[in-house]
């Protein structure tokens, strides 16, 4: 399909000057192409001899000496493509780096496309599809834990979760087949009821899959947090104190925040996204009510709601009655808190007596007291969320709609059983379901599909 015989080039490091950069070219013309360029010290060619071997050399044009280098040869097909690889570390001059690649590309290579090393590394059956898109997860990760659910694709742990579902599937689907062959004798290879009990077991498994989306998404863009609440009660100043920085004006007119403040914070290896909003109460401003709207839209997309609540300005029932309606909206991964602000001021306590199993903290968002209790309590909920979680979360959009998919043709083929529907159709459905596993770990492809992963990937990997 897009496997080739040319040799590509490219820079893998980041462009611009720096001390070192990378130079890598591979395929079957590699060690060739190098020896044009390249003479070591000790006088020898580069041969297969010195395989996961450096040499130190020069590069020249001609007589032209360009730089002094190291040179790693890693042959095909133990290598990353699969094919002859060859490394050039040179000095990172961006000169010397756009001569050599230069060089390369006269002497018979062709400049790498976005992604294409990692594309070769999945047609040659190095990765799979769901490993190779792990490889640009792992180049995005901010933060400790991108990081760590990004090693986990890469390492191939969501492919054998998706290729067990799919074994399991395909074990179903030829007993099917089966019968389709014996049609006219009217057999029944496998019980239904335990055909039944199987698809409720890979149900039950990708549904775990798909709930694990938001929180995977959240670790890699960053947890969302919107502090929300009635104007004047501390939102602003809560978030510069997170950020110990003057982010969001602060003033005693009630409306002065009218749309949605982002801001991020990297704590104990996580990614928060603190989220100021337009205060919520009942205003006949046109601008200020479209604030207010955006409010309700970043309360559905947050993990956390913190609702300030202003200890002086306290009304129960208001209260109480505002954030239930809040909280029929909200999904069951979603936790709100509510936070009595301005403690500085005021010391009496404040009661929701109609409002169970929600935490109230304390704080004083001008001076930063209680500030860190918020930060605790979001930790905590965080780690028990995090481990409550399969070992397997999923983090890519992709993997996600075609998890969505396989899910809704599952159901097709439990309610197919249930209603005794023909082999023929049966096993139409049971082939959908195979074809959306499949796209997640590259069984099933095609070139649009292909080319829409790799071209967000980074020439030179």
């Amino acid at each position: 399909m897009l496997i080739n015989n040319d040799t590509i080039c490219a820079i893998s490091t980041t462009s611009g000057q720096g001390a070192i950069a990378i130079i890598r070219i591979s395929g079957p013309k590699s060690i060739k192409i190098t020896n044009n360029i390249f003479q070591a010290y000790n006088k020898n060619k580069l041969t297969v001899k010195h395989v996961n071997k450096v040499m130190v050399g020069e590069i020249f044009e001609q007589d032209n000496l360009i730089d002094e280098v190291v040179v790693t040869l890693f042959k095909g097909p133990k290598s990353y493509t699969g094919e002859d690889i060859i490394e050039i570390a040179c000095h990172g001059s961006t000169y010397i780096q756009t001569t050599i690649i230069q060089l390369l590309i006269k002497k018979g290579c062709r400049l790498a496309k976005n992604g294409e090393f990692t594309l070769r590394a999945f047609l040659n059956q190095k990765l799979d599809l769901s490993q190779a898109e792990g490889v640009a997860e792992l180049i995005a990760s901010e933060n400790e834990k991108a990081h760590s659910l990004a090693m986990q694709q890469m390492k191939g742990g969501f492919s054998n979760e998706i290729k067990n579902l799919r074994d399991q599937f395909i074990k179903f689907a030829s007993l099917i087949e089966l019968e389709l062959d014996f049609s006219q004798e009217d057999v029944e290879f496998v019980d239904r009821k335990t055909i039944l009990k199987l698809i409720q077991k890979i149900k039950t498994k990708t549904s775990k899959l798909l709930e694990s989306f938001q929180f995977g998404n959240a670790m890699k863009h960053g947890i969302p947090i919107s502090i929300i609440g009635n104007p004047n009660s501390g939102k602003s100043t809560l978030l510069n104190t997170l950020l110990q920085e003057d982010r969001a004006i602060v003033s005693d007119i009630k409306g002065t925040t009218r749309d949605t403040i982002e801001e991020i914070i990297n704590i104990q290896g996580y990614k928060f996204r603190f989220i100021d909003t337009a205060g919520l109460r009942k205003t006949n401003n046109k601008i200020e009510k479209i604030g207010i709207a955006k409010t309700y839209e970043k309360i559905q997309q947050s993990l956390f709601i913190l609702y300030l609540i202003d200890k002086n300005d306290f009304i129960s029932t208001s209260i109480e009655r505002e954030i239930k309606e809040i909280q029929n909206k909200l999904n069951s991964q979603q936790t709100i808190m509510i936070i009595a602000n301005k403690t500085d001021l005021y010391q009496k306590s404040i009661e929701l007596k109609n409002l169970n199993n929600i935490k109230i903290i304390n704080i004083s968002a001008k001076n930063g007291n209680g500030v860190d209790q918020i930060i605790n309590a979001i930790l905590e909920k965080i780690k028990i969320w995090e481990n409550m979680q399969d070992q397997i979360i999923i983090i890519n959009q992709r993997h996600f709609e075609s998890l969505i998919n396989t899910l809704k043709s599952i159901k097709d083929v439990e309610n197919g059983i249930k209603s005794n529907l023909s082999g023929e159709l049966l096993a139409l459905d049971i082939k959908h379901s195979l074809n959306y596993l499949g796209e997640i770990t590259g069984e099933i492809t095609n070139d649009n599909l292909l080319d829409s992963i790799f071209r967000d990937f980074c020439i030179g990997k």
